[in-house]
């Protein structure tokens, strides 16, 4: 894993210039020593309920065939990029709590916020895609199944890997390429944007001005196309004459608003605000949340509200 214990390392060590070091030492939660078994014990179980919870989803999906629709198609795959996702940050944070802190290489640090950017990035389009789905859904029920067809599926959800894979290439090559100088710790729990930038120095207005404009292109963009959709869903539902007609239709909307609630209302906080005033412990709590938290509760989230899942599932148990 190439970590190891930071309690010794010298001031020198961390006082390195980061233009010539070859790798950055994170050292989140190695303050407090006293509390890194039991939170090493805690991530590593939510760690695996994700693995099992989203590992399960994608099965249930492909073998029942009550679920071979395009919501759940679309949700097969938001349920694999949660365990790609989780897997890049979650094991590294164990390894920093494990071992009081870790060593990453310059390359793999770069690899890992290239890898967290593009299955985050292609998060956002699933849920931006599937958002899109409930709208023809409920909007244009009629044209529901000329307009998902398995071709327009694959489509959708071809273009939101290509799409992040462009957005995490640019953003990581426009990170990886300012000036580092000044201590290499890192106080966090993986290589992300905030704690970075606050290592850079120099003329670095060029790099930032490219980050700010694909999270823009990212998170606004998927956030506006939700709105929109539900906007419509919404005019839609209150159109609906029965009082129970609305409660059915904006239940099947339900689970993945709440999604998307969770989702986007952390990467808000984390991305799209102004740092200053604002310190790392802050961006460390909310960084676990939305990395080990909030992939473990999608599965939870479509199932139990979730009448058809409920139901696959509990046939394939008996």
């Amino acid at each position: 894993m190439g970590t190891y214990a930071l309690s010794g390392t010298s001031g020198v060590m961390a006082e390195k210039n980061l233009t010539s070091s070859t790798q950055f030492l994170l050292t989140a939660f190695t303050d407090c020593p006293e509390q890194a078994l039991p939170l090493f014990l805690l991530f590593l179980l939510i760690y695996l309920i994700t693995l099992l919870g989203n590992a399960g989803m994608v099965i249930l999906i492909r073998v029942d065939g009550r679920l071979h629709t395009p919501m759940y198609f679309l949700l097969s795959h938001l349920s694999f990029m949660d365990i790609c996702y989780s897997s890049v940050t979650v094991p590294q944070m164990l390894a920093v709590l494990l071992e009081r802190g870790a060593a990453l290489s310059y390359t793999r640090c770069a690899a890992q916020f290239f890898l967290f950017t593009f299955f985050g990035s292609i998060d956002c389009y699933l849920l931006a895609i599937m958002a899109y789905d409930r709208y023809v859904a409920v909007c244009r029920p009629l044209l529901y199944v000329t307009v998902m067809t398995q071709k327009a599926r694959l489509g959708f959800v071809a273009a939101a890997y290509g799409a992040g894979l462009f957005s995490a290439s640019v953003r990581t090559v426009s990170a990886f390429t300012l000036s580092f100088c000044g201590t290499n710790e890192i106080d966090f729990i993986f290589c992300d944007l905030p704690p970075l930038l606050k290592l850079t120095c120099g003329d670095s207005y060029t790099q930032q001005v490219v980050i700010i404009v694909f999270a823009i292109f990212v998170i606004p963009a998927c956030m506006a196309a939700i709105l929109v959709s539900y906007l419509f869903i919404i005019v839609a539902i209150m159109r609906i004459p029965s009082a129970g007609g609305r409660a059915k239709t904006f239940s099947t909307c339900a689970s993945h608003l709440t999604a998307v609630s969770l989702f986007f209302g952390t990467l808000i906080f984390m991305y799209l605000r102004d740092n200053s005033g604002h310190s790392l412990q802050e961006d460390r709590v909310v960084a676990v949340f939305y990395t080990t938290v909030i992939p473990m509760l999608n599965p939870l989230i479509y199932s139990l509200r979730n009448q058809e899942v409920k139901e696959a599932l509990r046939k394939v148990l008996e």
